[in-house]
C-alpha cells in the first residue's frame, strides 16, 4: 500500500470513530506501529488530525465526510433536473467518462437511452445504473473500493486511465467556488477524479446549488478546466451561490440551469450567461427568455470548446455561431433572481 493510500485509509478510520489507537491502525494497514507513527505525524502536520498518547482524534471543528445513504437522499429533485439536462449533451456513439457521486449516478441513469455509447468509470453505482442497457458497453477502471461511495481509488483505478482520450468527462464533487473550481473532502477519490479529467476534452461538472461557494480539501477540477457547470436555481435569497455563478460565468464556465418548478420537473432547461468570459458583447440569453423556458429552451450560444460541429441540447433548436473575441468586455449583470 502506497503511503497517500495508507494515510487516507487512517483520516478514513479516524473520521468514523473519532479517536483510534495506533496499534488498531497499524492492524488494519498491515504496517508497524513505528510507520503508523509518522503517517499520524504528518497528517497532524497537515491539520488533518490531532496525535494523542498511543492514538490519533479527530481535529476541533473537522466534520465527517456525509456518507452514501445521506447523500442520497440530499437535494434529490435537483440532482434529477441536473441529470436530465446534461445527458442532453451527449451523442449517440460518444465516449465520457463517468465519476463517482448520487449526482452521476442519476446522470448514469438517463444515459441508458443513449444508442452506441461507451462509458468508463469508476463508479460501481453508475456501472450499476448502465448494467442492463444493451446498447451501451461499460468500462469500468481497476483500483481499490472505497465503500463510503462504492468508487474505485487509487493507484490501480488511475493507472488504469493512463492513455485513455475521450470527448467528455461529468465530474460532481463536495463543493465548488470559483476561485478553486471543484473540490472534494477525499485524498483518493481527487486523485481518481483528476486522473479522469486528464482523459477528456471537455469537463462538465454537475453540481447542485448546495455545492456552491463550498470549499473543501481536496481540489479536483481546477476552474479553468471547466468547460460547463450544469447546476440548479439557487433561492432568491442565496447570494453566495449567485455571486459564484457570475465569477464562475466570468471567467469562462458555460453556465446551464436545471429547472426544477412545475414547469420544469423532470426536465431541464438552459440559462445563458452575459458575460466576458466565453462569448461576445452582443451575446444574448438563449430563446425562450432569460429562464430559460418557452419554446427556444435547451438551446446554448454556441460549441463547446473542442466540438466538432454545432449541435443543440436534444429537444432544442440549432445553437448559433461562436463570437470570435480579441479581448474580453466587460461582464454584465446576472438575470434577476441572481442578484
Amino acid at each position: 500500500m502506497f503511503a497517500a493510500e495508507r494515510r487516507q485509509l487512517i483520516l478514513e478510520m479516524v473520521r468514523a470513530n473519532g479517536a483510534v489507537s495506533l496499534r488498531e491502525l497499524a492492524r488494519v494497514v498491515q504496517t508497524s506501529e513505528v510507520t503508523v507513527r509518522r503517517d499520524v505525524r504528518a497528517l497532524e502536520a497537515e491539520g488533518l488530525l490531532d496525535r494523542r498518547h498511543g492514538g490519533a482524534v479527530l481535529p476541533g471543528g473537522f466534520t465527517r465526510e456525509s456518507g452514501f445513504p445521506q447523500k442520497s437522499l440530499s437535494a434529490t429533485a435537483e440532482k434529477t433536473a441536473i441529470a436530465e439536462l446534461a445527458a442532453g449533451l451527449v451523442e449517440e456513439g460518444e465516449a465520457v467518462v463517468v465519476g463517482a457521486g448520487t449526482t452521476t449516478q442519476e446522470l448514469a441513469r438517463r444515459l441508458a437511452r443513449v444508442a452506441g455509447l461507451t462509458v468508463v468509470t469508476n463508479s460501481l453505482l453508475v456501472a450499476q445504473a448502465l448494467a442492463h442497457a444493451n446498447r451501451v458497453e461499460v468500462v469500468m477502471t481497476g483500483g481499490t473500493l472505497r465503500g463510503s461511495n462504492y468508487a474505485l481509488v487509487g493507484s490501480g483505478a488511475e493507472q488504469s486511465l493512463q492513455g485513455l482520450r475521450v470527448s467528455r468527462a461529468f465530474l460532481s464533487g463536495s463543493g465548488l467556488t470559483a476561485e478553486r473550481g471543484l473540490s472534494t473532502s477525499n485524498m483518493l477519490s481527487a486523485s481518481v477524479d483528476r486522473a479522469l479529467v486528464q482523459a477528456a476534452s471537455e469537463v462538465v461538472v454537475l453540481a447542485d446549488h448546495t455545492k456552491l461557494g463550498t470549499d473543501t480539501m481536496f481540489q479536483t477540477v481546477p476552474t479553468e478546466l471547466m468547460t460547463r457547470l450544469v447546476t440548479d436555481e439557487p433561492l432568491a435569497h442565496d447570494d453566495r451561490a449567485g455571486r459564484e455563478l457570475q465569477a464562475l460565468a466570468d471567467q469562462g464556465v458555460q453556465i446551464a440551469v436545471a429547472g426544477t418548478g412545475p414547469a420544469g420537473a423532470g426536465m431541464g432547461t438552459e440559462r445563458s450567461f452575459q458575460t466576458g468570459g466565453a462569448h461576445g458583447a452582443g451575446s444574448g440569453p438563449v430563446a425562450g427568455g432569460a429562464s430559460g423556458h418557452g419554446p427556444g429552451a435547451g438551446r446554448r450560444e454556441g460549441p463547446l470548446p473542442g466540438q466538432r460541429r454545432n449541435r443543440p441540447l436534444r429537444g432544442g433548436g440549432p445553437s448559433t455561431p461562436p463570437t470570435l473575441r480579441s479581448a474580453p468586455p466587460p461582464p454584465t449583470a446576472l438575470p434577476e433572481g441572481f442578484r
